[in-house]
């Protein structure tokens, strides 16, 4: 008989239990069983575990070490606000569905709650043990008002005084003053007054409970002192300590810091909105109202105070309740790095490469029209990305430009490329996701700026997320009308292209335009799916196209023939693919995934999964392209995609998966994208069998990220790259082919 979920839960808990509830597994099987699966959630929350691993590492920079810190207090705001708030959702509505792994939704948030208190505690020792000390030893460490000398005291009463109180409005709340409704994320200070009599004598009387929220609009770090000696406070602590000025009679018994996350998810019924744009409006204006899914309160806030608080809230379970020792959302801390020029405690400013061909060219176009080009962010340039639309939008032989944008920069470049072109009478279109999540609001702007610039904007279909990166330019040549594509793994976003490892194609191959241009008619007009030549796409057969090349592999392993799978995503959850994966590696495939963050495949079970490796590469930039190869040697299929291998990308967006069909550019892929990060041995970690991770050591050490760095900076110079990381072998398996195709 099958563990409970409960069962399954303790052994997943404790890594040092035998088998991890897989006793008994056998070859007999069925690849649906839940202990074939991790949990989705508890995959997540390990994969904050490995960021909050690069801020304990000393051999980074203390900026550096401050940022993944931030990092974790990031991701998990958004874990609380979509996934923790659709659980509770789920709960609510009696839904008694397990996950893939069995668990049941009350017991997926009850080890949810388990994990994230563990996470956030370890997160707040560090924080207290290690990088405050070391801020204060480099001089900018964070003082209390109380901690201040009493010059810097009188300096902090002013400045409180002067540009703090009259931005503050004091809440209170009693019968006639409900608990205010407080905006996601925001931080508030909760006060707990008492009335004092007339000649100082107390009233006997309860408590009152009054609310002050933080202002947004005022830096949260406050400079103190000479710029020779600074001292820095957090405006929350100062309003803290002077929050008596606001409530005059009142003696103030207790005054603590809080925060809220509230469900931030949209709630859209598009069949029946006949305006999707002002639907997506309408919702943004009520999203701010979500259910609160978290409290997050000081640790010195007493247990009287937190239970008001949580009260007001509907938030009387404990584990919706965390306590900080320290302060909240500390990826603000990072405005410290801001004031602090010293090269010594950030990284090496990043300094892309452009590769020769497109360096010393006047036109992207041009170089594209004679060969597909591949370029590798960030470790190359971005520019030629932009460069390829800015030049379209101002070539008088360009005929129509179309581009997807699903989350773009401030002040993008794209925008005002796409904008440009349509002033110069060109046929412009752009597919403008409006219900990117967290970026819908910005969306909606740059849509109705490209719509007053004459842009056609579409908002995709109904139903679907349009998620594919795309660029399309058609252009008038000598001899007949030719079409030029660029494909991407990430967004059309500057500023995340020096963040994000992603992979740029651009490509003239007549296939991949014609299915390019056919996939525009399918999202802008009333066009049937097409048979796609070259390209799979999302939610039309992408998926099975997956499941096919797995299978494929599987077949030629049953056949005694060579069968390998190489596979970089940022996440790998639908069920579908896993026991596609497992069916392949029992057939005898050699397997290795790279994936960032969720996984749910339980690599390492005998006679299932034993063929499966797992890596997982956390480092200075978020790792994010999806690259596949199915093959070995010569035969070695490589796509990239904008899909990752989860439910949501196969059927609620539109994806693309694109080939690499020059030679050259393949084994560019196979060599150096994923040979490297499966050659890493110094930020990567390998997922065992029972969900946990294990640091990845090796000799002669090797990073791949800076590997990368390197090998885009010497080929810029004209220079080769070093054998040695061109031929990276599969981990812990001397018989597995190398992951280099011959060419």
């Amino acid at each position: 008989m099958l563990p409970s979920s409960q069962e399954r839960h303790r052994e997943a808990s404790n890594p040092s239990s035998s088998g991890v509830g897989l006793k008994g597994l056998d070859t007999a099987l069925q690849f649906h069983d839940p202990r074939l699966f991790i949990n989705r959630e508890l995959s997540w929350l390990a994969f904050n575990e490995r960021v909050l691993a690069e801020a304990r590492d000393v051999k980074l920079p203390l900026y550096e070490r401050l940022k993944f810190l931030g990092i974790v207090s990031t991701n998990l705001d958004e874990f609380f606000m979509v996934r923790v708030a659709g659980l509770k959702q789920q709960l609510l509505g009696g839904v008694s569905e397990p996950a893939a792994d069995g668990m049941l939704p009350a017991e997926q948030l009850a080890a949810i709650s388990d994990k994230a208190h563990a996470l956030i505690a370890a997160q707040y020792r560090l924080w207290n043990e290690e990088l405050r000390p070391l801020l204060t030893a480099s001089g900018v460490g964070l003082s209390q008002v109380s901690a201040l000398a009493p010059d810097l005291r009188e300096q902090a009463r002013g400045y409180f005084r002067a540009s703090v109180f009259p931005a503050l409005t004091p809440l209170g709340v009693d019968p006639g003053h409900p608990f205010p409704h407080l905006k996601n994320k925001s931080l508030n200070i909760a006060v707990l007054l008492r009335k004092e009599g007339r000649r100082g004598r107390r009233v006997a009387r309860a408590e009152l409970l009054a609310v002050v929220q933080v202002p947004a609009v005022l830096a949260r770090i406050v400079p103190l002192g000479p710029p020779e000696a600074r001292a820095y406070i957090l405006l929350e602590d100062l309003i803290a300590a002077h929050v008596g000025e606001l409530f005059a009679g009142y003696a103030v018994k207790e005054a603590c810091p809080f925060r809220v996350t509230r469900n931030w998810d949209l709630e859209l019924d598009e069949d029946e909105s006949e305006d999707l744009l002002s639907t997506v409006k309408e919702e943004l204006r009520r999203r701010d109202r979500g259910a609160a899914v978290r409290l997050q309160i000081d640790a010195t806030c007493s247990p009287e105070l937190e239970r008001l608080i949580a009260s007001a809230l509907n938030l009387t379970a404990p584990h919706d309740v965390y306590r900080m020792d320290g302060p909240m959302q500390l990826a603000d801390l990072g405005a410290l790095s801001d004031r602090d020029p010293r090269p010594e405690l950030r990284v090496e400013p990043l300094v892309p490469a452009i590769p020769p061909s497109l360096r010393d060219t006047e036109s992207v176009r041009s170089v594209v029209a004679q060969r597909d080009v591949l370029l590798s962010h960030p470790y190359e340039s971005f520019d030629p990305v932009v460069r390829f639309l800015q030049e379209a939008a101002d070539d008088p032989d360009v005929l129509a430009i179309k581009q997807t944008l699903y989350r773009t920069s401030g002040d993008s470049p794209f925008v005002r490329a796409l904008s440009r072109a349509a002033e110069n009478g060109k046929q412009v279109t752009a597919l403008v996701e409006i219900k990117a999540r967290f970026d819908e609001a910005n969306n909606i702007a740059w849509a109705r700026k490209l719509e007053d610039d004459g842009v056609h904007v579409v908002y995709g279909l109904i139903g679907l997320k349009t998620h594919c990166k795309i660029s399309l330019v058609v252009r008038r040549e000598i001899d007949r009308i030719r079409r030029y594509v660029h494909l991407g793994t990430g967004n059309y976003n500057s500023t995340t292209a020096r963040q994000y490892t992603d992979v740029s194609l651009f490509t003239a191959r007549d296939e991949i335009t014609e299915d390019a241009s056919a996939l525009f008619n399918m999202l802008t007009g009333f066009a049937d799916p097409p048979l796609w030549k070259r390209l799979a796409v999302a939610p039309l057969g992408l998926r099975e196209r997956v499941v096919q090349l797995i299978e494929r592999e599987g077949a030629r392993a049953r056949r005694g023939e060579p069968a390998r799978i190489v596979a970089k995503m940022n996440a790998l959850v639908d069920p579908t693919v896993i026991r596609s994966l497992y069916a392949a590696s029992a057939a005898g495939v050699d397997i290795d995934l790279i994936v960032r963050g969720i996984c749910c495949l339980r690599p390492g079970v005998p006679g299932i999964s034993e063929r499966i490796r797992v890596t997982s590469v956390v480092d200075r930039f978020l790792e994010h392209s999806r690259i596949y190869a199915f093959g070995v040697g010569p035969t070695t299929e490589v796509y990239i995609s904008s899909a990752d291998w989860m439910p949501r990308n196969f059927i609620r967006r539109i994806e693309v998966l694109a080939p690499v069909e020059d030679p050259g550019l393949r084994s560019r892929l196979l060599d150096e994208v994923l040979g490297l990060a499966l050659a890493d041995n110094v930020k990567a970690r390998r997922l065992q069998t029972d969900g946990s991770y294990v640091e990845v050591t090796g000799e002669p050490p090797l990073r791949s990220q800076v590997a990368l760095l390197e090998m885009a900076k010497r080929a810029a110079e004209g220079k080769r790259p070093e054998p040695l990381l061109r031929h990276a072998p599969a981990p812990d398996s001397a018989s597995t082919p190398p992951v280099r195709a011959a060419t």
